[in-house]
C-alpha cells in the first residue's frame, strides 16, 4: 500500500510497511512520536522535488481544482507497475479521482487516511531527510505565492470595492447626521429659529457659515444658498430671535464644524456615483431591479455576488431580517415577509396589503438577474430591464382591483353570479325571519326567570302554582 504525500517542496511517495496501522488509528499518533519510531511504519520510496516556487505554485492551484500537474505525472508514471496493483491513499478525494481515471490505481480516501497524512506532516522532515528550516522557508514562500495568485485572479475581487463602499457611505451618513445634530445644537443657542426654517442639511451649514452673527443677517445675500421666501423668513426671524450671545471663538469653532459638514457631504456625493458606476458595471441586472443601495447592500450581506447568487430567491427576500426571522420561529410567530429588499422602490410603490407579494415577486426576478451577472458574460441589463417592465405591469394589474388573477398563462376577471330580484308578492313569515335555531321549551322549565318562558298563547289566561 502506496501512500501519495503533498508537501510545499515537492510529491513524495511512502510505502506503509504494516498495513494493520491504519485500521487502528486512535494510537496511530503513538508510532510517529519519534523519526525512529516512524521509521518503522512509513519507507520513502520516491520523491520529486519542486524546481522553483513557480512550479511549486502550478502544482498547488492544479491540487485545489483536483487536477494532476506535470511533476504528479512523472512520479505517478514511475509507480505503475502492471504486474502489481497495489492502492494509493491520497488526501483529496478529487485528485485521488483524477489518478483513477488517468492511471487506474485504485485510490482511497477517507478519515483513517486523513489521520495518517496528519502524523506523517508531524514527522515530514525526517521522514523527507530535507532540513526543518528549509522546509519551513518553502512552505512560507508558497503560501506567499499561493495568496498572491487569488488576489490576483479572484473572480469576485471586484465586489470588495462594492462591499467598502457601500459600507463607507453608512458610515458617512451616520458622521454627518452626528456633526449636523452637534452643529444645530450648538448654534441654536445663539439662532435656533433657523433650524427649524431651514431644513437642508447642507443649506444649514453653508447659511450659518456665511452669516456668523444673526445681527449681520440682514445685510447679506443668501439667494444662492436658499429661496428667496425662505431668505426673507430668515431675516425676519433674525431680527426677533430670542437666541443669547455667543463670542466670536464660538463662531469660528462652529464655521470649522461646518466646514466638516459641508466637505463630508460633497465626498459623500462623489462616493454615491462611484458606487452607480461600480454597481452598473459589476451588476447591471440587480441595479436596474432594486436598485444601486439595495443591490449594494445585499452583496454586502451576502459578502460577494457570487455568494449572493447561491442563495434561493426564499432567501433573497428575507435578507437583512435574519434576527426576526429566528425570533418569530423561536416564538412560533409568522416570519417576516422582507428583509432589505423592502427599500426598493418597486416595493414602496406597493400598498400596504400587497407588500409581501410584491417583495416575494421581486426576489424571484432578483435572484435571476443576481446568477447572470455573476456567472453569465453579458455586461447589459437587457435582462433586468425586461424583468422590471413585466413586474411593473404585474403590480399595476395587482393594484388595479382585488379581483383579478395573475396565473402564468393569462390574467382573468372573477366571475360572479348575477342577482336576480325577486318580484312575487308575498306576506310576511315571523317564524322564517329567525335565524336562530328553533328549541322548544317546556311551560315550567324555560332557561331561567318567568320574563325568559315562553307561554301558549292558549294558556295565558290561566293561573299557575309554583
Amino acid at each position: 500500500m502506496l501512500v501519495l504525500f503533498e508537501t510545499s517542496a515537492g510529491y513524495a511517495v511512502f510505502k506503509l510497511l504494516d498495513e494493520k496501522k491504519l485500521q487502528e488509528t486512535q494510537n496511530l499518533y503513538a508510532d510517529f512520536e519519534s523519526p525512529e519510531r516512524a521509521a518503522k511504519v512509513l519507507k520513502l520510496k520516491h520523491f520529486e522535488k519542486f524546481d522553483d516556487t513557480t512550479e511549486a505554485l502550478a502544482a498547488a492551484t492544479a491540487t485545489v481544482e483536483g487536477k494532476i500537474c506535470k511533476p504528479l505525472k512523472k512520479l505517478l508514471k514511475r509507480l505503475v507497475d502492471p504486474d502489481v496493483q497495489e492502492q494509493l491513499l491520497v488526501a483529496d478525494s478529487a485528485l485521488g479521482k483524477a489518478i483513477k481515471e488517468k492511471f487506474n490505481f485504485e485510490c482511497v480516501c477517507n478519515s483513517s487516511v486523513q489521520d495518517l497524512m496528519r502524523v506523517i506532516r508531524s514527522q515530514a522532515d525526517s521522514l523527507l531527510q530535507i532540513d526543518e528550516k528549509e522546509l519551513a522557508a518553502m512552505r512560507i514562500g508558497l503560501a506567499h505565492s499561493l495568496s498572491r495568485y487569488k488576489l490576483k485572479f479572484s473572480p469576485d475581487k471586484v465586489d470588495t470595492m462594492i462591499v467598502q463602499a457601500i459600507s463607507l457611505l453608512d458610515d458617512l451618513d451616520k458622521e454627518i447626521n452626528n456633526y449636523i445634530m452637534r452643529c444645530k445644537e450648538w448654534y441654536g443657542w445663539h439662532f435656533p429659529e433657523l433650524a427649524k426654517i431651514v431644513q437642508d442639511n447642507v443649506a444649514f451649514c453653508k447659511i450659518v457659515k456665511r452669516i456668523g452673527y444673526r445681527t449681520s443677517a440682514a445685510e447679506l445675500d443668501l439667494s444662492d444658498i436658499i429661496p428667496t421666501d425662505v431668505e426673507t423668513q430668515v431675516k425676519e426671524a433674525a431680527e426677533i430671535s430670542m437666541g443669547t450671545e455667543i463670542s466670536e471663538e464660538d463662531i469660528t469653532n462652529i464655521r470649522h464644524l461646518c466646514d466638516q459638514v459641508i466637505e463630508i457631504s460633497e465626498y459623500r456625493a462623489q462616493l454615491f456615483e462611484y458606487l452607480k458606476n461600480r454597481m452598473m458595471a459589476v451588476a447591471p441586472n440587480l441595479t436596474v431591479l432594486v436598485g444601486e443601495l439595495v443591490g449594494a447592500r445585499l452583496i454586502s450581506h451576502a459578502g460577494s455576488l457570487l455568494n449572493l447568487a447561491k442563495h434561493p430567491s426564499s432567501t433573497v427576500q428575507i435578507l437583512g431580517a435574519e434576527k426576526a426571522l429566528f425570533r418569530a420561529m423561536k416564538t412560533k410567530h409568522d416570519t417576516p415577509k422582507y428583509g432589505l429588499i423592502y427599500h426598493a422602490s418597486l416595493v414602496g410603490q406597493a400598498s400596504a396589503k400587497l407588500k409581501g407579494k410584491v417583495s416575494r415577486m421581486l426576489a424571484a426576478k432578483a435572484a435571476l438577474s443576481i446568477r447572470v451577472d455573476a456567472l453569465g458574460e453579458d455586461t447589459e441589463a437587457s435582462l433586468g430591464i425586461e424583468q422590471r417592465a413585466d413586474l411593473e405591469k404585474k403590480f399595476s394589474i395587482l393594484e388595479q382591483t382585488a379581483t383579478k388573477r395573475i396565473s402564468g398563462t393569462g390574467k382573468m376577471q372573477a366571475k360572479f353570479d348575477k342577482y336576480q330580484k325577486n318580484s312575487g308578492n308575498g306576506q310576511f313569515n315571523q317564524d322564517q325571519a329567525s335565524t336562530l335555531p328553533h328549541k322548544r321549551h317546556s311551560d315550567f322549565g324555560g332557561r331561567g326567570g318567568g320574563a325568559n318562558k315562553r307561554f301558549r298563547s292558549d294558556s295565558m289566561n290561566k293561573s299557575f302554582v309554583v
